[in-house]
C-alpha cells in the first residue's frame, strides 16, 4: 500500500434528489475523461460539517441548502495524483438536503477544481455514469431499499 498522507480529511456532501433525479457536479480535466461527484466537501478547522456543508454548497451550485439529516458515513482510501503516489483516508458524511423550487443548476462563485457544470442526473442512469465514489452508486440509486443503513464502512474509489 501507498503512504497515507495524514490526516484523514472529513467531508460533507449533499444528497439533493428531485423526482427521480440527483444533483451533480460534472467535472472534467482528468486523464480518464469527465466525472461527476456530490456537491460539498472538505471540513475545516473550526468549522462544523453542517457550516461546510453550507458554504460548499454556495461555492459549487450558488444556492443555500436546508440540511435534513445525515443519511450515509463511508470512509475510503483515494488514490492521489503526487509523485511519489499516496493515498488519502477520507470520511465522508452525506447529507440528505433540499434545494429552493425555483433552482435552476449553475456553478458557484467558487466552483470545484476541474468543475464544468452542475447537472440534474436522472437516478437510474447512474449505473451507467464515471461517478465517484463509484461504490456509493447503489447507495443513492436505490435509497430507499437501504433506510436504516447509515454506517457504509469501507467504500472503493
Amino acid at each position: 500500500m501507498e503512504p497515507i498522507i495524514p490526516p484523514i480529511r472529513n467531508a460533507a456532501r449533499a444528497l439533493i434528489l428531485q423526482d427521480a433525479s440527483i444533483l451533480l457536479l460534472r467535472k472534467d480535466g482528468y486523464a480518464e475523461g469527465e466525472r461527476f461527484a456530490l456537491p460539498g466537501g472538505g471540513q475545516d478547522i473550526g468549522e462544523t460539517l453542517l457550516q461546510a456543508l453550507t458554504r460548499e454548497c454556495m461555492e459549487e451550485i450558488g444556492t443555500h441548502v436546508d440540511i435534513h439529516r445525515l443519511v450515509y458515513v463511508a470512509d475510503y482510501f483515494k488514490p492521489r495524483d503526487t509523485d511519489p503516489r499516496s493515498t488519502r483516508q477520507l470520511v465522508e458524511f452525506l447529507f440528505e438536503c433540499t434545494i429552493p423550487d425555483d433552482y435552476t443548476p449553475v456553478n458557484g462563485s467558487r466552483p470545484d477544481k476541474h468543475q464544468v457544470e452542475v447537472v440534474w442526473a436522472r437516478l437510474d442512469e447512474l449505473a451507467g455514469m464515471p461517478l465517484y465514489p463509484k461504490s456509493l452508486i447503489p447507495y443513492l440509486a436505490n435509497s430507499r431499499e437501504h433506510a436504516g443503513t447509515v454506517y457504509l464502512g469501507t467504500i472503493d474509489w
